[in-house]
């Protein structure tokens, strides 16, 4: 594998001296049998070609799936605008919930490779099955005769919804792993890597966009002209690929050994802080139990420097007497690291963060409903070419697509001289630029729903469920910001939750990240419900009735953006007040 030297660091020294040797990477990364592994032979961006290349097919996969998924509900199940947003978001929410599975899987017990390639099994399976609810004739409704459309039967939807939730439980263990996975293959300790995992962010959400570019493109047209099940089944070819692509580059990866079960790490924190509630903390830190060695207790992780904010969780960390006289340390549940305090204090600090994700996810979230539906009712058509609604969405990606190589060459050098920070912005400024764009997306979005429903009503086509004469095109600015808001605030999220996160939690960060969009998703359907509860009382049509021509479907867009402007306002509070993780 290597010269004498390397071979006898490998099989007779400590990992102090091999990470020590300058040759082996400095943040205890292994190879696949549990060995450290070689700068010059593993991971960095040699690794990266098959971890970008797994997420570009399955992003297109996926994508094949959500970008037009409300077309197939309403035009093959016979579901009305409404309900068809519902299953829409609430699928999408459920695909950013179940990465909460994964991720603790991942951090505890598999490693992010293996939770990576159990569930891409899963996932594959689902896309099958959904393949199969579309292409054979039993297992969708007839089609309709005249206004009359039936409705899917108890077994078409269970056979539908069956793949949709496999799709959902598969990627719940692709999503926490994949995007911490790629940046373990570059070692923290390496100033020259460290600035490259930066790179890594920017290129692994422009290798999403690339699938998803293909997917609002040639998928979608293909499910409108040549039929659902070809449609679906090509996403499905390619979640195979992305299989293929990941397993190719299993000797060049970098892995990090799971560090035991998060979740009972916080519990135990909480336990033993409860139980020594009336004990002192003392003034010197240093009186905190540690472990004298420099690793941390936790398996994969580094010790964390002992932090002032939130004292109180401190004393799960304070020896009692009783310990001091029987000199017993071990049982985590009376007395933890200073290290296990900080993990659970760096996560409390990441929550309001966190939280101010969640509108920017629903306003994300309407690209593939309300986008999609106004972009029905309205002229799609160049010359005898009709535009499929959903493939507006090309816009979005192709924003991402030149935004990412703009903001990674041209921007960031610009930003590092006028800043001095080495990735130009840090992460809270670039998810704060992100949400102010958002705003202005829905701003564009409800300027075009105004136009359109003025030419409704001088057309008199308010009580007529049909296209209005405005050009598709004029939905262009909305995606296209929208695609500017995800280059600074879903990339700057991916490297803040990576890089704030203790080493033995970034699958479990990752996860609560993506947790944000499903939460997003979950608050656009429940918004949904009620302002179609509330505008419909009285017989009244309501803002989003199923004809949007007698409808209101700008104050929805009015709506988000208020709620946008207020969010930001509070992520502004919480950026300012944010203190960073200090590593020992």
């Amino acid at each position: 594998m290597g010269s004498q030297e390397e071979q006898s660091l490998l099989e007779g020294g400590t990992y102090s001296q091999v990470e020590s040797s300058g040759l082996y990477t400095g943040d205890g990364s292994v190879d696949i049998k549990g060995n450290p592994v070689l700068k010059s032979e593993t991971g960095n961006w040699k690794a990266c070609p098959f971890i970008l290349g797994n997420e570009c097919c399955e992003r297109l996969a996926y994508y094949g799936i959500a970008t037009n998924l409300v077309n197939y509900l309403t035009k093959k199940l016979h579901e009305g605008n409404v309900s068809a947003a519902r299953n829409v978001t609430t699928w999408q929410g459920t695909c950013y919930l179940t990465p909460l599975i994964g991720a603790v899987l991942a951090d505890a017990y598999w490693g992010r490779y293996w939770t990576i390639a159990a569930f891409s099994i899963i996932y594959f399976m689902g896309m099958c099955v959904l393949t199969l609810s579309a292409a054979v004739p039993a297992f969708a409704p007839a089609e309709c005769v005249g206004s009359v459309c039936p409705s899917a039967t108890t077994g078409q939807y269970a056979v539908f919804f069956l793949g949709l939730y496999l799709i959902a439980l598969g990627t719940g263990g692709i999503k926490p792993c994949v995007s911490s996975f790629g940046a373990d293959q570059f070692d923290d300790t390496d100033p020259k890597e460290r600035v490259k995992k930066g790179s890594f962010f920017n290129w692994f959400y422009f290798s999403i966009n690339i699938g998803a570019l293909i997917s609002s493109t040639l998928i979608v047209w293909t499910q409108e002209n040549l039929g659902w099940g070809i449609g679906f089944g090509i996403p499905a070819l390619f979640m195979g690929m992305s299989v293929a692509s990941f397993f190719s580059g299993t000797s060049l990866y970098r892995f990090q050994k799971p560090g035991g079960s998060p979740l009972t790490r916080i519990c135990q924190v909480s336990v033993a802080a409860f139980r020594k509630w009336s004990l002192p903390v003392p003034l010197d830190s240093s009186l905190l139990f540690e472990t004298p060695d420099k690793l941390s207790a936790i398996e994969g992780s580094r010790k964390l420097l002992h932090t002032d904010e939130l004292k109180c969780l401190d004393k799960a960390a304070v020896i009692s007497d009783s310990e001091k006289k029987s000199g017993d340390y071990s049982n985590p549940w009376k007395l933890c690291t200073v290290t296990q305090v900080e993990e659970f204090k760096i996560l409390l600090r990441m929550f309001p963060v966190w939280a101010t994700g969640i509108v920017f996810s629903a306003v994300y979230a309407q690209m593939s409903t309300m986008f999609v539906e106004q972009g029905t009712v309205m002229d799609t058509s160049i010359g005898s070419f009709n535009i499929p609604a959903a493939s507006l969405s090309t816009f979005d990606v192709l924003s991402v697509i030149v935004c990412v190589p703009m903001y990674d060459r041209f921007l960031v050098p610009i930003a590092r001289k006028l800043t001095g920070k080495e990735r130009g912005f840090s992460e809270l400024q670039r998810i704060g630029i992100g949400l102010f764009i958002s705003i202005l997306s829905m701003f564009a979005a409800a300027l075009v729903e105004i136009k359109r429903l003025q030419l409704a009503r001088e057309l008199g086509l308010v009580d007529k469920a049909m296209a209005v004469p405005l050009s598709i095109f004029w939905q262009i600015p909305q995606y296209f910001l929208v695609g500017a808001a995800e280059v600074f605030t879903f990339i700057g999220q991916l490297e803040f939750f990576y890089d704030q996160s203790p080493d033995a939690m970034r699958s479990l960060s990752s996860a609560l990240n993506l947790l944000t969009t499903c939460l997003g998703n979950y608050l656009s359907s429940f918004i949904l419900t009620v302002v179609t509860a509330l505008t419909t009382q009285g017989g009244r049509a309501g803002w989003i009735p199923d004809n949007l021509n007698e409808g209101h479907l700008d104050y929805f867009f009015w709506l988000l953006a208020g709620l946008s402007f207020i969010n930001m306002c509070i992520y502004m509070v919480c950026a300012k007040q944010y203190k960073s993780k200090k590593a020992a």
